[in-house]
């Protein structure tokens, strides 16, 4: 995992700087990391200097691709992993398409420190609400985590629905989010558990959590 912090080089650190409004000469230098603690305060992110995943997102966007389907809902999920453990897209595919689909179900998914990775292709319709329609018209994203930790003697069906996502998940869903909004204006945000009362997914209140956006 690529990270960038002070006595690193580069093109990408020239990259950081501008978008910080800095002299851009390619050196992670003390002002560059003061600066970079000043935007994470700004945005809910630990103040440490050191630009990993979640911090670059956020200062550097991804340039999203638009949907030739009609989208109007977005529907965030989480993955059902227990607290404190990963999952790779790849990982997810494979356990979907173990399921008979044809790919991994999920748009968007937002790993534990952040970083957003794609999914399936947004021009193909997902499969990941099949509950009310939900897949029709949609963008599935799903964080990392939503169950609370292992336990011994706790079998894993018997863990307990739980919001965990970490600073940097819930800063990248923000901006995920947000993007997806100015791509989609006319989309409504919507937890899964929008969908059935058979789901505490994605483990907190979506819908109201993200009216704002």
């Amino acid at each position: 995992m690529e990270i960038y912090k002070k006595g690193s080089r580069g093109e990408v650190v020239k990259q950081i700087q501008k978008a910080l409004h800095l002299l851009p000469d390619g050196i992670y230098g003390l002002q560059t990391e003061e600066a970079v603690k000043v935007f994470q305060t700004s945005k809910g992110l630990k103040a440490d200097g050191i630009v990993g995943p979640a911090t670059l997102a956020l200062l550097i966007p991804q340039r999203l691709k638009k949907s030739r389907r009609r989208i109007d809902k977005i529907i965030v999920h989480c993955s059902a992993t227990p607290e404190g453990e990963g999952l790779t897209v790849e990982q997810i595919r494979r356990d979907h398409k173990a399921q008979g689909w044809s790919d991994i179900g999920y748009h968007y998914v937002i790993y534990r420190d952040g970083s957003v990775h794609d999914g399936r292709d947004v021009d193909i319709q997902g499969a990941h609400c099949a509950e009310g329609g939900g897949n029709v018209g949609s963008i599935g994203v799903c964080y990392v985590g939503g169950l609370e930790k292992r336990r011994a003697g706790v079998a894993y069906n018997q863990l307990r629905p739980k919001d965990t996502r970490t600073l940097a998940q819930k800063a990248a869903l923000i901006k995920l989010l947000t993007d997806l909004k100015q791509i989609y204006p006319n989309a409504k945000i919507y937890g899964h558990r929008d969908f059935t009362n058979k789901k505490a997914c994605p483990s907190f209140d979506a819908k109201s959590e993200y009216k704002a956006i």
